[in-house]
Formats: structure tokens, C-alpha cells, sequence
């Protein structure tokens, strides 16, 4: 669901986090950013228009961004900072002039409580082997990252992955949900951080559930791009998103027994499914890529299509196929094996309707434990 970029003044603040302490002096939460490309941009917006009107909060939002040379010759910090403005993700948008752009990771970290990442899924180990002993003990975090480390033992979640490297309990943000484990008041904070009166933003007790929705969706969004890069038409198109739906449950179900299946009707859930089906980079992309019948890659496409944004469903079809080729769960999935064959090569675009013959054992998900 697109973010609206309009402030409003006369949302009140809620009771539970306005009072300060006995002498009077409010505590406030300063807040980080860890992430610059297009969705950071927008998240940086959305968080700076409400520190400024909240008292809870200190005013500036940093901003961590990786650092690039432009055409123009300038830094990419230094042209944020000037024009208030990230010219190359969200250009044309003024992001508020309470964010502060710093280019240097352990610097934009270190007086933060409140940390909200936002970096392609990929480079987070990284990200967070930088930081192990740079932020502060009182820190909170929140993940808007959309995919999953795939490892020997299994795959691991952005949030776990943060929570086990920085020690820092952890919400899940995807689009206008925030999942929690625990504490709500923490999670009410995060989505007082978050909403306008233009992005709606509620609060549900299922971290590893909204993390998997905004990881799936964009594999079933690939498959949507190919029906559509074939030009198979709108029933065939929303098929795909229902049983791309049903399979997200499934394989969300069978590695986490704790997964609520109300999840999958939050905004998280399959208003975000039909949203990223009906547009957004991944469908773009795939649908690129069936127009040329497959015979261009889509790190060509994605380099020529998105001006350095990075496509997360292809890898996110990858690492799930990892997991279900180890667990011996590739029956299970007609839907998700057959987008990682097609964006390998291994298939035709064509294959994406083809797979239906191939039917899961839907017996064997319901129900469904945790498996390791």
C-alpha cells in the first residue's frame, strides 16, 4: 500500500507516551534510519513529518546512506543534505528538513534508541557485523526488510539475524502493519512513529508472520509479471495471486507453527499480495522478462530497469527454493518451485501456468507443525 506524503497537525499524541518524568523533562526516542534507497526515502519522510510534531520524539532523523558518486560529480549525501531531496531513489519528494543524511554507519547509529533498518535483505549480515558494539544498550529496532538469510541449518529471518548479532529485540514492519512478539506498548510506539492520517498503520502479536508476508508476496508478484509480460489476462492473473496467497500461508504455517492465519488478511497480508501483483518493481521486471521470452537476464533488466533499486523477489524465489528442495517440500509448491526454474532458465516463462498440473498434497500442509 503507497504511502500518501501529506503532514497533518491535529493527530493528538496518545497518553502512554506523553508523560515525561516527575522534574518534568520528557524523554525522548531519537530515531535512525539504516537504508536510503526508495521505500528508506519514504520511511525517513513518514518517520521525520512525526518526529517533529510528536514531544516524544527528538526533531532529526538520520539517515544512513551508502555512499555513491551521481553524474553530476556530487555525493549523493551532499546532494540530499542540499536539497532536501534523494535525487536518485525518490526523486521530486522532499523528504523533510529534520532528516539528516550521513554517509558514515557507525556515526548515524550512535546516539540512536530507535533504529529502523531498511536495506536490500542481502547485505544485512554485513550491516550488522558493523555495527556489534556501536549502538546503544537501550536500543530498539525495527525491521521494514523484505526477505530471509538462507543458511545450512535452515533460514533465518531478518529479525532473528538482528536480534541474534546486535542483541536487539525486534518488531517486523511490512507496508501498514507492524508485527510484535511481546510488548504492544513498543509496538504502538513504533506505529505512532509511522502513521498519517493518509498511512494507516496497526499493530499484530506475529513477528515471523508479517516478516514472511513481505518476504513472499514478492515471489508471487514475479509470477504475476510474467502473466502479465504473456498477456494471459486478469483471471489468470488474480489465480496465481490466490494460490500464491495459499502457498505464502502454507510455507509460513510449516517453518513456524506460531503464524497466525488472521495475519493474512492484514494490510501485511493480501492487501499488500495484490497491491505489489498489481504494480511495483517485481511484476515490472518479470513481466520484462516473459516479453523476452526469458532470453534476457533479469540482472540486465534490473540494471537497466531500476536505476540501481535492487529486485528482491528473484533472490527471495532462490532462498525459499533452497528450503524447500532441503526439506523435500518441492511438491508442496508448485507455484514457488516454478518461478525460481523460470527466473533460472531452467523453464519457459510460459511454464508459469503449466505448473498446475503438477498438484500440491494440500493434505500434508493442514495442519501444519513447525519443522527444522
Amino acid at each position: 500500500m503507497a504511502p500518501a506524503f501529506e503532514d497533518n497537525n491535529s493527530e493528538t499524541l496518545p497518553s502512554s507516551f506523553s508523560s515525561g518524568s516527575d522534574d518534568g523533562v520528557l524523554h525522548k526516542s531519537k530515531v535512525t534510519v539504516v537504508g536510503s534507497g526508495n521505500w528508506g526515502s519514504v520511511a525517513s519522510k513518514l518517520i521525520a513529518s512525526n518526529t517533529l510534531r510528536l514531544s516524544s520524539f527528538h526533531d532529526e532523523v538520520r539517515m544512513w546512506v551508502f555512499e555513491e558518486t551521481l553524474p553530476s560529480g556530487e555525493k549523493l549525501t551532499d546532494v540530499i543534505n542540499r536539497t532536501n531531496e534523494n535525487v536518485k531513489y525518490l526523486p521530486g519528494i522532499k523528504l523533510g528538513k529534520n532528516v539528516v543524511a550521513d554517509p558514515d554507519l557507525e556515526n548515524a547509529v550512535k546516539d540512536a534508541n530507535m533504529l529502523v533498518f531498511v536495506t536490500p535483505h542481502q547485505f544485512m549480515e554485513g550491516i550488522c557485523k558493523r555495527l556489534v558494539g556501536k549502538v546503544n544498550g537501550d536500543v530498539e529496532a525495527i525491521s521494514l526488510i523484505k526477505g530471509m538469510e538462507v543458511k545450512r541449518e535452515g533460514p533465518c529471518m531478518i529479525s532473528t539475524l538482528i536480534s541474534e548479532q546486535l542483541g536487539i529485540a525486534v518488531e517486523k514492519f511490512s507496508e501498514a502493519t507492524v508485527g510484535y512478539r511481546d510488548n504492544r506498548e513498543i509496538a504502538e510506539k513504533w506505529v505512532q512513529l509511522f502513521s498519517t492520517p493518509y498511512f494507516m498503520v496497526t499493530a499484530v502479536q506475529d513477528v515471523e508472520g508479517v516478516e514472511l508476508c513481505g518476504t513472499l508476496k514478492n515471489v508471487v508478484a514475479i509470477a504475476a509479471g510474467f502473466v502479465d509480460g504473456l498477456e494471459m489476462g486478469n483471471n489468470t492473473k488474480a489465480a496465481i495471486m490466490r494460490i500464491g496467497l495459499r502457498e505464502m500461508r502454507a510455507f509460513s504455517k510449516l517453518l513456524f507453527s506460531s503464524v497466525k492465519d488472521s495475519t493474512f488478511f492484514e494490510s501485511c497480508g493480501v492487501a499488500d499480495l495484490i497491491t505489489t501483483c498489481l504494480g511495483g518493481r517485481n511484476r515490472k521486471v518479470a513481466e520484462a522478462f516473459a516479453k523476452n521470452e526469458g532470453k534476457r537476464s533479469f540482472d540486465d533488466l534490473e540494471a537497466e530497469m531500476l536505476q540501481g533499486q535492487k529486485l528482491q523477489g528473484v533472490s527471495t524465489a532462490r532462498e525459499v527454493y533452497e528450503v524447500l528442495s532441503h526439506r523435500g517440500w518441492l511438491e508442496l509448491f508448485p507455484l514457488f518451485a516454478t518461478v525460481h526454474e523460470i527466473c533460472v532458465g531452467h523453464l519457459p516463462p510460459s511454464a508459469i501456468v503449466e505448473y498446475s498440473e503438477r498438484k500440491p498434497r494440500l493434505s500434508l500442509l493442514e495442519g501444519s507443525t513447525q519443522y527444522y
